[in-house]
């Protein structure tokens, strides 16, 4: 299971107030900038930013304080400062946070038997916040409790990955934990895995990898008292209204190169409105001038003022994290099974339009690659249909002549009705007034957004064209692509693989790209792969997103990596 479409929710600036949700759990273009300087300085380093209270303003709060139950990579934001991880992201703005680094390991994972087991040694002097030491079984056992049915949300990956785990039921029942992870001392930890995963130092980012001391798990309740590993602790904790965290005093700066952890605390509200939490940003009085937000885009009033307040544009962190909207085919339907309709139908669309009914070219970039454009993902560069800003309406009519319609065709169009995102009645009107101009009438299909998964999830019931979206758990090819081309992928529900493609050839270069243990190797063959799917016309890249977001005039050091798409909490500083 990977990101749920949509990870983001993007409100049209045109329509009222533009936001950005992001999912912490796991839209490109260009890699975005750094950005790791404000209107108050430049970069900042760990002797020189210590104190003050950073405020984070949210609409929405936290989903759980129990690693088992947080669906992330990274490390995740606001996670990131209670849970260490084996390893995490690379704490830079743009294409460098899309690295994965060492965390509580020495480095990001020894690979033997074609990367089919994976080996992690510890560093020296870690410890919780109760001073007691991190050993390589808190790991385990941390790992092992999240299989248990009582902790859902987190990231299932390991259920699949690890040798004989996919019935395990979690280690309340089965105390005996899993085999395939072994920890031969306190500072070794070894992953046995069912088959090659090259990706699996990325994986080890995600927060079930966090240590959890076994004497103090209290089951469901170990959220409401989590012991940290991180440079932080939970004060105090009102759900939906605020997280208080203060410095863990057990954290060893010489062993967490990765977090600068400035503030002496950290006070995180929710249940903001977005436009309130842009107006105080935008003003930054008071306490705001110390303030940011991990979820919440610019609002239309900041928006319009960019480019002529100089003092504002300062204050906005700027990234791409990898999520694209598309329009997905289905070819075992009428008339989607001949791939001169689903050429014809490339050629029609009109990109312009489809951003500008989100919002427009400050939020999005157009897309002709299903890969999103950066370098960690393997992005190779290609538009087999050219459709040019507005479409191309005379190449369409000439491909649906050849296909046997000369007179043009009638067909559905599924989305989701509630979203007003690049899955939503915007984007769907921008499709149907384009390919009307090729002769193509589009009869639109919207349904909210539980029914539109439960039709488009189930082959049987999938319709034949859709608007959907994908965002990657982690920045490499393997969450981008596997689910949505790997013919093995396609459940009876759930399924994610719309075009029901099921190729040897294709399945066989996703086995041997895992293989792989060098990112950029793989990311290259990723690429290729992603050049060889395009051909056949089985999406239509429309737009990635844009990730635009505005912090207090006090607060230093702010950018957004190419990995998270937010705004990387444990860098930051203030007065």
């Amino acid at each position: 299971m990977r990101h749920v479409p949509p990870v983001l929710t993007r409100v049209a600036a045109l329509g009222g107030a533009a936001l950005l949700t992001v999912s912490i759990a796991a839209a490109c273009g260009p890699s975005g900038d750094d950005n790791s300087s404000s209107a108050t300085g430049g970069k900042v380093d760990a002797a020189s930013c210590q104190g003050g209270t950073l405020y984070v303003l949210n609409q929405k709060d936290i989903t759980h304080l129990d690693p088992a139950r947080l669906y992330t990579s990274g490390g995740g934001n606001i996670p990131s400062l209670l849970f260490r991880t084996l390893t995490t992201r690379n704490r830079a703005g743009g294409a460098e946070g899309a690295k994965v680094v060492p965390d509580l390991a020495t480095n990001t994972g020894v690979a033997s038997d074609n990367a089919q087991t994976w080996t992690y040694t510890l560093k020296d002097n870690l410890k919780f916040s109760d001073g007691t030491p991190i050993t390589s079984k808190d790991i385990k056992y941390g790992i092992e409790r999240s299989f248990a049915p009582e902790l859902p949300g987190g990231a299932p990956y390991l259920r699949d990955w690890l040798q004989d785990a996919e019935d395990y039921p979690g280690v309340y029942k089965a105390p005996g934990g899993i085999k395939a992870i072994e920890t031969p001392d306190a500072k070794t930890i070894v992953f046995h895995l069912r088959k090659p995963e090259g990706d699996f130092p990325f994986l080890a980012s995600a927060t079930q990898f966090s240590p959890v001391p076994q004497k103090k798990d209290t089951g469901a309740k170990y959220e409401n008292d989590p012991v940290s590993s991180g440079p932080y602790q939970v004060e105090s904790y009102q759900k939906n209204k605020k997280l208080v965290l203060t410095r863990n005093k057990n954290w060893n700066r010489a062993t967490d190169k990765e977090r600068l952890a400035c503030p002496d605390q950290i006070e995180v509200t929710s249940g903001l409105d977005a436009a309130v939490i842009n107006q105080r940003l935008s003003t930054s009085a008071g306490k705001d001038a110390n303030a940011v937000t991990t979820d919440t885009d610019l609002g239309p009033a900041e928006l319009a003022r960019l480019g002529n307040d100089p003092e504002l544009e300062k204050r906005v962190a700027k990234g791409h994290f990898p999520f694209l909207y598309y329009i997905a085919f289905n070819p075992k339907v009428k008339p989607f099974d001949d791939p001169l309709v689903r050429q014809a139908i490339s050629y029609a669309v009109s990109r312009t339009s489809v951003i500008n009914a989100v919002g427009g070219t400050a939020l999005a970039d157009p897309a002709t690659t299903f890969l999103p454009a950066q370098k960690s993902m393997g992005y190779q560069p290609y538009d087999y249909f050219p459709a040019g800003k507005g479409g191309n309406p005379t190449k369409a009519k000439a491909l649906l002549a050849q296909a046997g319609h000369p007179n043009g065709l009638t067909i559905p169009l599924t989305y989701t009705s509630d979203s007003n995102d690049g899955m939503g009645p915007g984007v769907a009107t921008a499709v149907q007034d384009a390919l009307k101009k090729a002769g193509i009438t589009v009869k639109p299909d919207g349904r909210e957004s539980d029914a539109f998964y439960e039709v488009t999830g189930q082959p049987k019931t999938e319709p034949g064209m859709m608007l959907f979206g994908w965002g990657a758990d982690w920045p490499s090819g393997f969450p981008f692509l596997q689910p949505i081309f790997d013919g093995r992928q396609i459940p009876p529900q759930g399924n994610y693989n719309l075009a029901q493609l099921d190729d040897p050839a294709i399945n066989a270069e996703f086995d041997a790209i895992a293989k792989i243990t060098d990112p950029e190797q793989a990311a290259k063959r990723y690429g290729a792969l992603d050049a060889k799917i395009g051909k056949e016309a089985l999406t239509v890249p429309l737009y990635s997103t844009k990730d635009l977001a505005l912090y207090g005039k006090n607060v230093k050091n702010a950018f957004v990596s190419d990995w998270t798409g937010v705004y990387d909490v444990s860098m930051l500083s203030v007065k």
